[in-house]
């Protein structure tokens, strides 16, 4: 099946998900999952240098089992527009490994940035990597060409403490965790394993071998003077619950359900993260067209604690969280910065970082909050085309809505062959979201890398 025929498909199948919620595929409201161009899973979130960044796997299209052999990272400073940086990691990196690019976790130190990692060792058996890089988008190395810990098991969180003192944890179906030393890519002592049936995990009736609600997917951190561990839990189908504590290492004290089985998918994985002053829930389900519990897509709900420091219980959105602030048209944008699209990917650009690719006739990016101001006077796009090209609308409010401007596309001779193009706008003023929507003929029209309006 050709990459267009799966994107007609895809856009077919996006009527009945959204249903009622959107009017027609014309109306683009949903947020979320907050990345459409592939499918991602399991996220980790991380604020560095006032951005946030999240951390995710990638389910490949149309998988009937776990079929994940790399890692992407995407970020934004307005948690409606997110920046896609490609993928920094591969199983190819691990050249003792060979399957399972799972669940991850990434952590800065010593002017580094590690990633914990589980995948499948060439034993056969399931172990945590580490991969190290300078730049937090990377590239990533393995930084170790060995597992740090081997014993089965997945889904490793990494916390470091106030006193300087770093904690890794993993698990599935049980929890253990080793104290690193501050190079990130050692440990002292043994494995410690926590005893389940004793701490605080919740319990669970008529399962005599897995007595507590606990299952994968762990996620520490902590608040205030209080220690927090975010679980998947009670699978299957998996919702996310959590237990606090005095320190790292416990003991548990069972909280109860924040987020219910939910949302297309039976698993889940939960990050948690402050960043400007809200706190943000994160978490997977299969809610794009063709998403299943292989095909998952990360989302993010805002939320906020109890003034007792528990977590409320929440419902799955595709509204998403509320856009901090709005995104200057002024400033060179990346195309690969988005709040929602239809029947794009993204791709490695020979100028640097990620373009905008595989676009059809139809499809659409749209941006959210764009901040014109008095108004905008010229519209400017790096634009490549081994064909004939097409054509950008520039529209307000929805894929359909008011036309300000359009920009020709011509043939570049090279899908990586780039050129500039510039038209002019009017009605562009306020705060608008902002949609580019691609005409043309039939077949993949051209690559989109930048742009930027002129006031």
């Amino acid at each position: 099946m050709s990459l267009t025929l799966k994107k007609i498909a895809a856009l077919a199948s996006l009527l009945p998900f959204f249903g009622g919620l959107l009017d027609g595929v014309r109306v683009a409201r949903a947020d979320n999952p907050i990345v459409q161009t592939i499918y991602t899973a399991d996220p980790a979130p991380m604020v560095y240098n006032d951005r946030l960044y999240v951390f995710t796997g990638h389910d490949e299209d149309g998988s009937t089992t776990y079929n994940m052999r790399d890692w992407h990272v995407y970020s934004t400073t307005d948690m409606a527009n997110w920046q896609d940086h490609g993928s920094p990691l591969s199983l190819a990196q691990f050249s003792w490994a060979n399957a399972n690019a799972w669940a991850g976790q990434v952590v800065a130190r010593n002017s580094k940035f590690y990633w914990y990692v589980p995948v499948r060792h060439t034993t056969g058996a399931m172990a945590v990597g580490v991969a190290v890089s300078d730049s937090i988008t990377g590239p990533y190395r393995d930084a170790l060409g060995k597992p740090l810990v081997e014993n089965n098991e997945i889904d490793p969180t990494v916390y470091i403490d106030t006193d300087g003192q770093a904690y890794l944890y993993w698990g599935n179906p049980n929890l253990s965790y080793v104290e690193l030393n501050s190079d990130m890519t050692s440990y002292s002592g043994s494995i410690v394993k926590v005893d389940l049936t004793t701490a605080g995990f919740g319990t669970r009736s008529g399962n005599a071998q897995r007595p507590t609600t606990f299952e994968e997917g762990p996620w520490l951190y902590k608040r205030n003077s209080l220690y927090y561990m975010i679980y998947a839990a009670d699978c299957c189908s998996e919702d996310i619950r959590y237990s606090t504590g005095p320190s790292a290492t416990g003991p548990w004290t069972y909280r109860g359900v924040i987020m219910p089985a939910q949302g297309k998918s039976f698993t889940n994985h939960p990050g948690i993260i402050d960043y400007k002053g809200n706190s943000y829930f994160f978490y997977h389900n299969g809610a794009l067209p063709g998403g299943s519990g292989y095909t998952r897509s990360v989302s993010v709900e805002r939320f906020t604690y109890n003034s007792d420091g528990t977590i409320p219980s929440f419902n799955m959105t595709t509204g998403g969280p509320p856009q901090l602030g709005t995104l200057d048209p002024f400033a060179r944008q990346e195309a690969e910065t988005i709040a929602f699209s239809s029947g794009l990917k993204t791709e490695v650009c020979s100028e640097g970082g990620i373009d905008v690719s595989f676009i059809d006739n139809g499809d659409y990016i749209k941006v959210k909050g764009v901040a014109f101001g008095n108004g905008a006077k010229t519209f400017t796009a790096r634009v490549a085309s081994a064909t004939s090209g097409g054509k950008i609308e520039l529209r307000l409010g929805n894929q359909e809505g008011n036309l300000i401007g359009t920009c020709t596309v011509p043939g570049t001779g090279g899908w990586q062959t780039w050129t500039t193009v510039t038209c002019s706008v009017s009605g562009a003023t306020g705060t608008q979201d902002l949609f580019f929507r691609f005409t043309g003929g039939s077949g993949e029209l051209f690559n989109f890398n930048w742009w930027q309006f002129t006031a």
